[in-house]
């Protein structure tokens, strides 16, 4: 009973350590490393994969503005080609893919992009 009590604490403990970790069903985002974790599988992100999908995931079930992800990645749009975003988005969905999770990203054209649970 003790052993299953420090297992408990442990967990817990553990858990408020790393705040650093967004869940969405059972894939693992760990920002603080720029990783993305599901089943057996752990994604490397670049700088700008890992702002997106930290957006996505705070606003999971909702649709995220292109223009708010902009912002987030390049601090000011204006200097940016909208096309950019799109080749990002385009390179995160193919790592994606590679794991099994080819339908996280949905895109929902005049509103922007969310991640979902229903797939996982």
């Amino acid at each position: 009973a003790l052993a299953k009590v420090q297992a408990l604490l442990r967990r817990t403990y553990d858990f408020t350590e790393n705040e650093n970790y967004l869940h969405l069903g059972s894939v693992i985002l760990k920002t603080g490393e720029s990783k993305l974790l599901y089943e057996e599988n752990e994604l490397d992100l670049t700088r700008n994969e890992l702002r997106t999908l930290e957006l996505l995931f705070q606003k999971k079930g909702t649709f995220v503005a292109r223009e708010e992800i902009m912002v987030r990645l390049w601090e000011d749009e204006s200097f940016i080609d909208d096309n950019t975003l799109a080749v990002t988005i385009a390179r995160l969905r193919k790592k994606l893919k590679n794991i099994g999770l080819d339908q996280l990203i949905v895109t929902k054209k005049g509103m922007g992009y969310s991640v979902t649970e229903e797939e996982l």
